[in-house]
C-alpha cells in the first residue's frame, strides 16, 4: 500500500544561499523507523529532480523522530541572486511531504 509522507510526517524549509535545507519530522515515535528507512538522500533526489541540482545529503535526528535534508544547488544561486519564485526553498517542505513510500499493509497509520 502506498502513502503520501503527510500522512505521517509534518516539515519545515529553509535556505542558507543555493542550498535548501528541509526537515521531516515523524508525527508519531512508531513512524520514524518507517522514514528512516523509505526516505533515502536517494529518493530525495529524485523527487527533487530538475530542482536539486547537486548532491543531497541526509542528516538523522532519532532523538526528535526527525531526518534532515541538505539539496544543494536547488534555489538558483540564493536568495539575493535567484529569479525563482520560491528563492528560499519554503515550499519544498511541502512538496517533499507529496512523496509516496510502500508500506506493509499491516501498519497502523
Amino acid at each position: 500500500m502506498k502513502i503520501q509522507l503527510k500522512d505521517i510526517c509534518h516539515a519545515r524549509s529553509g535556505d542558507k544561499g543555493d542550498t535548501a535545507n528541509i526537515g521531516l519530522i515523524a508525527l508519531q515515535e512508531r513512524y520514524y523507523p518507517l522514514i528512516a528507512r523509505c526516505v533515502t538522500a536517494e529518493r530525495v533526489k529524485k523527487h527533487f529532480e530538475g530542482i536539486a541540482l547537486g548532491p543531497v545529503e541526509r542528516f538523522e535526528m532519532p532523538n526528535i523522530w526527525a531526518l534532515n535534508f541538505l539539496l544543494h544547488g536547488a534555489l538558483g544561486g540564493g536568495g539575493t541572486k535567484s529569479l525563482k519564485n520560491d528563492a528560499q526553498g519554503k515550499t519544498l517542505s511541502t512538496a517533499l511531504l507529496r512523496m509516496e513510500i510502500e508500506i506493509e499493509e499491516t501498519i497502523r497509520i
